[in-house]
């Protein structure tokens, strides 16, 4: 997967500074590009960032799993099994 990386910028910061996309190992300017690709850039960036915000609540779910697993597991120790 290609790794979009773009600094965040005010609009201040965007007067003084060029807005450079780092796409797939080479730099683009942003303000060079028209407003289809911008629109594109911001898709891919939205896309990012809720990846991550998936990626960040699998683990907090797959920790919960654990605790929850060894909670049972301690428990359980206070319960004969069936026998088969």
């Amino acid at each position: 997967m290609s790794r979009l990386n773009m600094p965040a910028m005010s609009p201040a910061q965007s007067k003084d500074r060029r807005a450079v996309l780092n796409f797939e190992g080479k730099r683009y300017n942003l303000n060079d590009m028209s407003d289809e690709l911008k629109r594109l850039v911001r898709g891919l960036q939205t896309a990012e960032s809720q990846l991550k915000h998936a990626q960040d609540q699998l683990r907090v779910v797959a920790v919960g799993r654990q605790v929850l697993a060894s909670q049972l597991k301690r428990k359980l120790t206070e319960v004969t099994p069936v026998e088969d």
